[in-house]
């Protein structure tokens, strides 16, 4: 039984172990950006946003269609009310009194009631706002998914550049442990002074905590790309994209030259949604100083009795009903809607300057977007010359080093040179890939909107969905 349980528990175990390891992932950088599309967490949050958004709307279109509302209720006068009586209608002396108790001790009643909205001019102003506001929800999600985009490949060239960053440093730290061998034995044979051997120290130790340094970077880097993309931190990701052939295939001089239709531009789009909103605002002010006319029809049913019997089949039920018109009429109000129409009209003037103010805006970011991808690409040619130039460089002071042709800080200085024109190679091939996304982000570049039909037809907006707390993984699993 013993040899039994433990058997069992090993396979439990052994189980559990294989359910609680982490999913592997696996990503060039376009499977990346599909996948954060869907999985970020402030994506998720902007699709949640156009959801409400529907929600809301229908909310104002019901708020004008018939309402129905049910009161049930039931009463027990543990204590019934008296009513003082002159005494004369029974016959009794003048100036006195009789006590009478009316009605009976318990009652029970049940109203329907229905509720129709004929004329409300803020109901019709409330149903265009909605619809701007769905506008708005689109426009919104659309910023943020052109953002994550942009932050994917960001954090994933990030990766890839510290990855690199680990390999050459630690490929230049083997070559400098070559180098300080081998000028150690020389300096131990009388062949060389005790300085070289120094100076091959100082700079290995240097080397040293650039390593180190981007090893802390990478593991940094990795973690803030698995964020972006909406995946636990510490799940291992494989990137299977290379930093040199992203950088090429990122650069596109077409888009230097790039005209911008600035209707397009999304920040326009939002910036126009404002105006629409703080118009329809003003417009919601000025329409409560309208009547409204609404109509109600009502059906009710009571019963009275002195002991409890609403249930039996005897009891008696009378019937009443009820149909009316309610119309109201704003007269005055000390001038609280006068000040609410001003307000809202420097509001939407307001929306109106923030407009122009967007429009020279985005001029300027697509000129300034622009110029620092043109100026990307011009250093990274540039620092690809140099990485070469400083490779000769270093390598004609390396032979002259060991052929003692050179000093031990001449070879350092060569080094240290080569050493910077490497991370400067790698950093403008992340500075290429980066502002490139820059610019397209400006440009409106690729088109990832999606349209409130969209949305509603592949999620559903079922209640349940928008609790859960599990929304993520609902919305992968409807790919």
């Amino acid at each position: 039984m013993t040899k039994k349980l433990l058997i069992f528990s090993f396979i439990l175990s052994v189980t559990l172990g294989f359910s609680q390891q982490q999913k592997e992932y696996s990503f060039t950088l376009q499977e990346a950006i599909t996948f954060a599309l869907d999985s970020n967490y402030t994506s998720i949050n902007a699709r949640r946003d156009i959801a409400k958004a529907i929600k809301q709307k229908w909310e104002t279109t019901a708020s004008g269609l018939p309402q129905i509302d049910a009161n049930v209720s039931y009463n027990n006068n543990l204590k019934q009310p008296v009513t003082l009586l002159p005494a004369e209608i029974t016959g009794g002396e003048p100036g006195t009194f009789v006590p009478v108790t009316f009605g009976t001790k318990q009652n029970a009643n049940a109203v329907a009631t229905l509720n129709q909205l004929i004329f409300d001019g803020s109901y019709l102003v409330g149903l265009k706002a909605a619809k701007s506001f769905l506008r708005y929800s689109e426009n919104i999600n659309e910023k943020t998914r052109l953002e994550v985009r942009k932050g994917v490949i960001n954090a994933y060239s990030s990766v890839l550049l510290a990855q690199e960053l680990v390999d050459i440093f630690g490929k230049n730290k083997t070559n400098l442990e070559e180098n300080l061998n081998e000028t150690r034995k020389i300096f131990e044979n009388g062949l060389a002074e005790e300085e070289s051997v120094e100076q091959l120290e100082i700079t290995l130790l240097d080397i040293e905590t650039q390593l180190n340094n981007a090893r802390r970077s990478q593991a940094i880097a990795k973690r803030m790309f698995n964020l972006a993309l909406g995946i636990d931190v510490e799940a291992p990701v494989t990137l299977t994209d290379d930093l040199d052939e992203l950088a090429n295939q990122n650069i596109s001089l077409a888009l230097l030259d790039a005209a911008l239709n600035i209707e397009s531009n999304i920040d326009y789009k939002i910036a126009q949604n404002l105006i629409e909103q703080r118009y329809f605002e003003n417009r919601l002010e000025k329409s409560k100083a309208l009547p409204r006319l609404s109509a109600f029809v009502n059906y009710g049913t009571s019963a009275n009795s002195d002991d409890f019997t609403f249930f039996n089949g005897d009891q008696k039920w009378y019937q009443s009903s009820v149909f009316g018109v309610s119309l109201n009429i704003p007269i005055f109000s000390s001038g609280m809607r006068s000040a609410a129409s001003q307000r809202t009209k420097i509001a939407l003037d307001q929306a109106r300057t923030d407009f122009e103010q967007t429009q020279q805006q985005i001029k300027l970011d697509l000129t300034t977007a622009q110029s620092n991808y043109q100026f990307a690409i011009e250093n990274y040619e540039n620092s690809k010359k140099n990485l070469a130039l400083s490779e000769r460089i270093e390598n004609k002071n390396q032979i002259k080093f060991t052929e003692g042709l050179s000093s031990s800080f001449d070879l350092r200085q060569a080094q240290t040179q080569l050493y910077t024109a490497q991370q400067q190679y790698f950093q403008a091939m992340l500075e290429v890939i980066n502002e490139k996304a820059n610019l397209e982000t400006v440009l409106n570049i690729p088109q990832l909107r999606i349209n409130w039909e969209e949305i509603k037809g592949k999620y559903q907006l079922k209640v349940e969905e928008l609790r859960s707390l599990e929304l993520k993984g609902e919305l992968k699993s409807n790919k």
